[in-house]
């Protein structure tokens, strides 16, 4: 066979040969990439023994406290059982991370694939075709939503607050259950900020790890002394309701013209665009959970009450 043969074979092999990755002896094969965080990259991957197809999320660790916050996310995904909340499979965390000897570790975590995708792929195709969805089943699936945020705050022996959630981090199951996923921003919900250096920190962190279309007011800007508490996943919520409803957080057009989010989010100046299949009710409901003062926002109860509230009004209306 002439060189040039043996060149195609070799290049043919290469394009075939699949990366093998090993999760406590269970060997995947990765078979696409699905999509980089801030601070990680996510894996589609096969079980080479049964070939169901799972992702991995992979998170590189520079440093002790990065293995340390990827160990903590771990915990939350034994901890947080939940239908509306992503299973935790499995995970290993390889190597070591020493910023001293330039070396990292790798936390691979073991999560269910969903073919469907995520609720912001599914409102970006309903956007196009503007294919409104009927109020009662959007207060189905923001139900839903809401149940699995509840398994947050109710987290013992502290309340935990998911602290990013947003349309791209709820994924749709086969048969359009939504599932909460990227456990990566959960931290204990209720933080009493003592002084300028707490306020920093946490300010710097929710703007790390918090999307700005979804981030509550209290996190852009935050107090030198005040309690900050699991109703700034409730601002997020209103989001997401108004995303629902209308394909996009009412701050992302803001966030895509490249304007102030914060401005626009602390002002909390909410417009409804009008025809569209959405009444009073939605639209006090969606209000209800953005208010700027986070004393004034309910609690997940009150929200999951409101929302039966709103079902049952509009079944009598129907």
């Amino acid at each position: 066979m002439n060189s040039l043969g043996l060149n195609i074979i070799f290049r043919m092999g290469c394009i075939c040969t699949k990366e093998i990755i090993t999760v406590n002896s269970t060997k995947y094969k990765v078979c696409e990439h699905l999509g980089d965080g801030g601070f990680s990259t996510v894996l589609l991957v096969e079980d080479i023994v049964t070939h169901r197809k799972y992702a991995i999320k992979k998170i590189i660790c520079h440093g002790l406290e990065d293995q340390q916050l990827a160990a903590k996310e771990v915990e939350y995904y034994k901890l947080i059982k939940h239908p509306n909340v992503i299973k935790y499979i499995d995970s290993t965390c390889e190597g070591t991370a020493d910023p001293v000897l330039n070396t990292t570790s790798e936390m691979l975590i073991v999560l269910p694939y969903y073919h469907k995708g995520t609720l912001a792929n599914d409102l970006e195709r309903r956007a196009k075709n503007c294919d409104y969805m009927s109020p009662m089943d959007i207060l189905r699936m923001f139900l839903q939503i809401c149940e699995g945020v509840k398994a947050f705050h109710d987290a013992k022996p502290e309340p935990l607050a998911h602290r990013d959630l947003k349309t791209a981090n709820i994924m749709l199951s086969d048969d359009g259950i939504p599932i909460i996923m990227d456990l990566g921003s959960v931290a204990n919900a209720r933080v009493q900020v003592c002084g300028t250096q707490a306020a920093r920190t946490l300010q710097d962190l929710a703007a790390e790890r918090c999307s700005m279309p979804y981030r509550a007011p209290e996190l852009f800007n935050v107090e030198s002394y005040c309690m900050v508490d699991e109703r700034t996943d409730i601002w997020s919520l209103g989001c997401i309701l108004y995303a629902l409803c209308y394909f996009k957080s009412p701050f992302d057009t803001v966030y895509e013209r490249g304007d102030s989010v914060a401005l626009a989010v602390i002002s909390a100046h909410v417009t409804f665009p009008e025809d569209t299949p959405y009444n009073e009710d939605v639209q006090n409901l969606i209000l209800s959970m953005l208010k700027v003062n986070p004393m004034e926002r309910p609690y997940i109860y009150s929200v999951i009450e409101s929302v039966h509230d709103t079902v049952v009004k509009l079944t009598h209306k129907a």
